[in-house]
Order: C-alpha cells, then structure tokens, then sequence
C-alpha cells in the first residue's frame, strides 16, 4: 500500500478543507462590512475586529501552549501584519466609501494576480500554466461581476488609488508572509500578525470608543463578528493552507469570493443579482478549478 500517497491526499483535503473554510468566511466579511461600516470608520472597523481576533488568538495559543514564534519568522510576521492586517483592512474599509462595489471588486481583485506575480518572481514559484489560465479565466469573471453591479459612477480617484493600495498590500503581505510558516505555525503566524495590525490601527482607538457608544447593537456584534470568524478562524486556517501550497495557488482561491458574496447578498440582503452576475460568478469558480490543477 502506498502510504506516503495516501498521507499526502489526506493533507491536500485538509488543505483545501482549510482554504474553503477561508473563501466562505472572507466572502461572508463583505455583508457584514456593508452593515458595520455605515457606524464605524475605516480605522476604528479595521481596529475593532483586529481587537476581538488578537484576543481570541492570543486565548488559543496559551490553551495549545505555543510561545513566541522564532527569531526566522518574524521578519514574516512584521511585514505581513503592517501591510495585510493593518494597511489593507483601513485602505479596503476607506476605499468601499469612495466607490461602488462593483469597481471596488474589480480593483481589489488584482490582488491574486499581484499575489502569483510576486510568488513567482520573489518565491520562485514560477508561473504554471493551469495557474495562469486559471487566473486569467478568474479575473475576467471578477470583472464581469463587477461590471454588473456597478452604479453609475464608478467614484473617485481617491477610492480607485485606496483600493489599489488595498491590493497591493494584501499581495505583499501574503507573500511576506509565507516565508514566516517554515519557521513557526498557522497560529503563531496568524495571531502575531494580527496584534501587529491592531498596534498600526492604534491611533484609531477614539474614534472606536466614541462610535462603540453610539452604534447600534447589531453593528457592535458585526464588529464581533468580523473579529472572531473573518480574521481569527479565517486567517488560521489561510495561514495553514498556504503551509501547504504555494502562494499563487492561494490567491487564486480567493477567486471565488465574489461569486460567494453575490449569493450570500441574494440570500441575506435580498439583493437579486442580475444574470451577468452569475454568469461572472461561475467564470470565478472555473477559473479556481483549473488554477487547483496541477
């Protein structure tokens, strides 16, 4: 029987189990900011939820007993949590204020093929075929979503540039942080990262406290919310799927959350999607399919 086959079969289903996992929960993040952001500010959002996932991490590593990580990681874990938990979640939260959602979904999906760039070329992943067909059939069906749920303006420049920063920041971090996962674990990573997001978003905490005392209880559990299962559950088990695979696999995953966020805004907001919508949502979902091939 060929054991070593079968064990690596098995972490390939948990892997992808774990990356599921992330899809669906990040997908989810959108209804929620949608309802949060109209009490909080960009800062004090981004600052809220980076709070109650630093607690809840930091509670689960002194339960499994994991210390600091080592010194290798940390270069890693710096990087990825100034610009993916700190920059990326205050510039996508300000940048979602400035444009519709639909050109803000296609801006902020040229994260993914920023993320198999710079693998390939800082990593040295190189570039698979199926990854970039994969990618390119993924990034045309964001577009198309995009398209179909756009207002008729597209914002303003400020938004359009915020929502680059947000993609750019978002790969970067990604690909900082995978380097870090050959030296300590998902959680180690993942809980390090996101006290050192909550120390860049400090100075929004006025701002947090003042508009925690005004918002409405359902925006407070949003916050709660957003803190628990988008980025403590979430961002654990990204960090435990990309120990297993390379970082442009990763992000092409991520593909799938806008065909998740238009069915989750249909069932939840009652937010009928139009039928180029689905349509882009399948091209998604294919192009992760074939991105996965190996």
């Amino acid at each position: 029987m060929d054991t070593t086959g079968t064990e690596r079969v098995a972490r390939d289903g948990r892997a992808l189990a774990a990356a599921g996992t992330t899809v669906l929960l990040w997908a989810s993040a959108f209804v929620a900011i949608r309802d949060a952001g109209s009490h909080f500010g960009p800062g004090a959002l981004a600052l809220g939820r980076l709070l109650v996932g630093s607690v809840a991490l930091l509670a689960l590593l002194l339960r499994r007993g994991e210390g600091l990580p080592p010194r290798a990681a940390w270069p890693g874990i710096a990087a990825s949590g100034v610009l993916w938990f700190g920059v990326y979640l205050v510039a996508l939260n300000w940048g979602e204020q400035k444009v519709d959602a639909g050109t803000a979904a296609m801006v902020v999906n040229i994260g993914p093929l920023l993320i198999a760039l710079l693998g390939g070329l800082v990593l040295r992943e190189g570039f698979p075929r199926a990854l970039v067909a994969g990618m390119a059939v993924s990034f045309a069906g964001a577009v198309v979503v995009g398209l179909s749920t756009s207002g008729s303006g597209h914002g303003s420049p400020l938004g359009i540039g915020l929502c680059l920063v947000a993609a750019a920041t978002y790969a970067a971090g990604v690909v900082a942080q995978k380097p870090a996962l050959a030296h300590a674990s998902p959680l180690q990573v993942t809980t390090f990262c996101c006290l050192i997001g909550a120390l860049v978003c400090l100075p929004s905490a006025p701002a947090l406290v003042h508009e925690l005392g005004r918002a409405p209880a359902g925006a407070t559990l949003d916050v709660l919310y957003l803190g628990l299962f988008p980025t403590a559950l979430a961002c654990t088990t990204w960090a435990y799927a990309l120990s297993r695979t390379t970082a442009g696999r990763m992000g092409a995953t991520t593909y799938a959350v806008p065909a998740l966020v238009v069915l989750m805004a249909w069932a939840m907001l009652g937010e009928v999607p139009a039928p180029l919508a689905l349509g882009g949502g399948a091209l998604c979902l294919a192009g992760v399919a074939v991105s996965r091939r190996r």
